[in-house]
């Protein structure tokens, strides 16, 4: 399982007061209120940032890290991920899981037999879909509802589906 989670990506300077522009990768960007911390991704180390101030433009989140005074001590910051740690990432719900987790998931038939790798989720209006590559080279698009998926346990590696009728492999 995943230490980290992607809550967003530098996109820019936000003005000349050592602000960025957060394009948010979480569900609902007003979490950046709640957090008083992040974790940036240089590429070569993990910074521990202190949030100052948060504010909204946008779809985008506008933070300001503490220490960080000018334009220039963020330039270097741009496209760079923002993440959490597990234990400061959302709570979540019965039968809710991070898309992280779900990644590399064995998926198995109702007989319990191994029948592809959860490559991808794909997240739609109505309902997540889950892209499955197959054992047989095909791939699978299987609607995230509870009439396909069956059970999900992310600590034994598997997702357990039924293929409803109508459904096939590409």
């Amino acid at each position: 399982m995943e230490a980290f989670f992607q809550v967003g990506i530098i996109t820019a300077p936000h003005g000349v007061r050592g602000e960025v522009k957060v394009f948010p990768t979480t569900d609902d960007v007003r979490r950046f209120r709640r957090l008083k911390e992040v974790i940036l991704d240089t590429g070569k180390e993990r910074l521990n940032m202190e949030i100052e101030g948060v504010k909204f433009v946008k779809q985008f989140a506008v933070l300001k890290f503490k220490g960080y005074d000018t334009m220039d001590d963020v330039e270097r910051f741009r496209q760079k991920p923002l993440l959490v740690a597990r234990e400061n990432a959302v709570r979540l719900g019965r039968d809710e899981y991070f898309i992280a987790d779900l990644m590399g998931l064995r998926a198995l038939d109702e007989d319990g037999q191994e029948i592809g790798i959860l490559r991808e989720v794909i997240e739609t209006g109505a309902n997540d879909v889950y892209a499955i590559d197959l054992k047989d080279g095909g791939e699978l698009l299987l609607p995230a509802i509870k009439q396909c998926v069956l059970e999900v346990d992310v600590e034994a590696g598997y997702i357990k589906i039924h293929i409803l009728e109508g459904l096939s492999s590409l």
